[in-house]
């Protein structure tokens, strides 16, 4: 499982949407979501700022983060950005790895 942050804006459509179901209701369908792509949902957060929502979450690969954000982005309720989360352990055995690379015009 790889970790992925979904950064979200709520379009005018998908604000009508939440004023109507509430928050909760919005998680619970995301988590429904997530899961039915093999995931889970770690967090889910609302926020003040560029982004209205934060999910961070758990998902099989790259593939199944790029349906989840393709279908939520076409369903027009939500703008959406992915990152892929790296864990310090990951970190670890990328610094512990020899890399060879020449700097421009050296």
């Amino acid at each position: 499982m790889a970790k992925y942050m979904f950064r979200t804006s709520y379009t005018k459509a998908g604000l009508e949407g939440l004023l109507r179901e509430g928050g909760t209701g919005r998680r619970e369908a995301l988590r429904q979501t997530i899961e039915g792509m093999g995931g889970t949902l770690e967090g889910f957060y609302y926020a003040f700022g560029p982004c209205d929502l934060y999910l961070i979450t758990d998902l099989p690969d790259d593939a199944a983060a790029t349906a989840v954000s393709l279908r939520v982005a076409a369903a027009g309720a939500l703008d959406v950005e992915v990152t892929v989360l790296v864990t310090p352990e990951t970190v670890d055995e990328a610094v512990s790895k020899s890399v060879s690379y020449r700097t421009p015009g050296a």
